[in-house]
Order: structure tokens, then sequence, then C-alpha cells
């Protein structure tokens, strides 16, 4: 069975379930999920994970994601996006320097309202299924983060593009429209390219039709997701016996507390473990059917 991690760069047009569809009969296995959902309009990096390796997408989920947002302002729609139907259409008179002036607004700890058309449910109904039947509820605000917000280039008086680095949940969509609010000429997203997912960056991923040259040839190690930790080959045949078995083990060489990538004596990673004073407890195992 194919294991590992593939960087899809993903197409527009396409969900990102259309491509664990696609990758499914390439790589002939249905173990496989994705990490951080981009619509179909989005484009960009979308890590798929293959067989064992799913194992590891709750830890892709979580990080930090960075993307490349086309800002349109002077029009507001019911999608939040250039793909909705326009809902106002305003003349824009700010400069860029008005644009730049709102964005620290935006940036850290905020607060965001979920737009309807969206996959989260409320009362067992998922919001776009609602806003399909041109029904709208209320929806509380959700804490998310943006580390980074800046005007990469502007394209034209009322077209911008935006490099945003934020955590998971953050809708970029709704960024551009409070920010089109907050100049009050209103603004609606036109292009999204996801750059960086899961510390897996736009040059490091391949495209549909290089995984279907080359199969699995293109699927990196389990261990790469984690290859910020440091890691820690197993020195004696009873604390690979403990770690197989799930269990803690204990170190004798002084190390920093922390989380680390364990490994056979023979260089299979193990799991991703976590050392406490001298005791190593597993967080993840990726070994076994």
């Amino acid at each position: 069975m194919a294991n590992g991690i593939v960087i899809i760069d993903k197409p527009q047009g396409w969900t990102s379930m259309d491509v664990c569809a696609k990758l499914r009969g390439i790589l002939k296995t249905k173990k496989i999920g994705h990490a951080g959902t981009l619509d179909p309009m989005a484009t960009g990096v979308l890590p798929v994970f293959v067989g064992q390796a799913t194992r590891a997408v709750s830890f892709a989920e979580s990080g930090e994601k960075e993307y490349i947002a086309g800002l349109r302002l002077g029009l507001t729609t019911n999608t939040q996006d250039t793909q909705g139907e326009a809902l106002s259409q305003t003349a824009v008179v700010c400069r860029r320097a008005a644009v730049e002036a709102v964005l620290p607004r935006f940036t850290g700890d905020i607060e965001q309202i979920p737009p309807m058309f969206s996959a989260i449910k409320i009362g067992g109904q998922k919001l776009y299924d609602l806003a399909r039947r041109g029904k709208e509820v209320e929806r509380k605000p959700r804490p998310v983060t943006v580390f980074s917000l800046e005007v990469a280039q502007q394209v034209s008086e009322t077209d911008y593009i935006l490099r945003i680095r934020c955590s998971k949940g953050t809708y970029v969509r709704t960024l551009c429209h409070d920010i089109g609010q907050a100049l009050g000429c209103g603004g609606c997203m036109f292009s999204l390219r996801r750059s960086m997912a899961a510390g897996f960056t736009l040059e490091e991923s391949v495209t549909i039709e290089q995984v279907q040259e080359a199969g699995e040839a293109l699927l990196r190690p389990t261990d790469s997701l984690f290859r910020q930790y440091p890691e820690y080959r197993l020195r004696t045949q009873k604390q690979e016996e403990r770690c197989r078995n799930g269990n803690p083990f204990f170190i004798r060489e002084p190390l920093a507390e922390g989380i680390y990538r364990i490994y056979g004596a023979d260089g299979t990673f193990l799991c991703l473990s976590r050392l406490r004073e001298d005791t190593m407890t597993s967080l993840k195992n990726f070994f076994g059917a």
C-alpha cells in the first residue's frame, strides 16, 4: 500500500474532495485524506495524506497557513467573492495608503462572523444549504489569528493583492469583505491562492498530472510533516519494545523537554513523542497496519 504525503497544487474549479477522489484512482488506494479544505475557486497548496500517513492529518490542519488573495473594492456579493451575486457597487475613491492604514485592525487576534456560504452547521444544517434557499441565520463571531497582513501589489484602482498568514479557520473572503466595510466602499475576494500549509510551500507542490505520470514516487515520507522537531533514535531494545507497544519509555541522555520524532534502531519512523523530564510519551504512532 502507498504511504506518504503529496503536496498538490490544487487547480481552480476542483473541490478538495475531488482531488482526493482522483488520487484514489491514480494511487489505487482508498485511504486518502487532505488537510485544510480549499474552496473550488481557490488554488494552491493542498497536503494530501495517503495510507498510514492519514494519521497525521490532524497535526497538519491546525498549523499556520499563508494566502495570496485578490481584494476588489467597491463590490459586495452574497458569497463575499466575485462568484456570487452582486449586492452593491460603489465608486472607489480611497488610495493604497488608505487600504494599508486599515490592515492593522485586522491583524492579531480578531473575530470573524462566518459567511452564510460556508460548511459550518447551525441547528444541524450547513449554512450554504440555508443560503441557497435564501435564508440567513444569526452566526456567532469566531476567534481567529491573523499573524501578518500586507498589500503585496496594487493591480488597479479597485484591485489589490494581499499576502496573509493566518490561523486555521480564517475566512479570507470574509477578511476581504470586512476590509471593504472598514473603508466604506465594500469589498470582496476575486482570487485566492494558498502559498503555504502545514509548513509546505508552492515550491514543493506538484500537479495532479505529475502524480498521474510519476505515481508513488512523488510521495514524501510521513515524518516530513514534523521536520521542525528534532529526531531521537532509540538506543536499546527495551526502549523499542516499549515504544512499539505504545508505552512511555525512559531516556538517560540529557535532552531538552519538547516534541521529538522517534525512530527505531533501523531508521524507521515510529512516532511523534513528547519528552518531559526523563520520560518520552507517544503523541501519535505511525507504525503498524
